[in-house]
């Protein structure tokens, strides 16, 4: 299973914002994030800044 994580990036500092993401959708306020067992949550004014497929990490940045 390939499950991500997903960090934010604050001035050059990567901020750990939630493990084990199962989904990931781009909306409209921001990015919403999900696991296998808990709610969705929605991460409002960012985007995403790289996809790192080999290391399972996605890196969000404020818009």
């Amino acid at each position: 299973m390939c499950q991500m994580k997903i960090v934010m990036d604050k001035e050059g500092q990567q901020e750990l914002v939630m493990e084990d993401v199962a989904h990931l959708e781009v909306v409209e306020e921001g990015i919403k994030i999900s696991t296998l067992f808990e709610e969705p949550r929605l991460i409002p004014d960012v985007t995403i800044k790289t996809i790192d497929f080999l290391s399972g990490k996605a890196m969000l940045q404020g818009r």
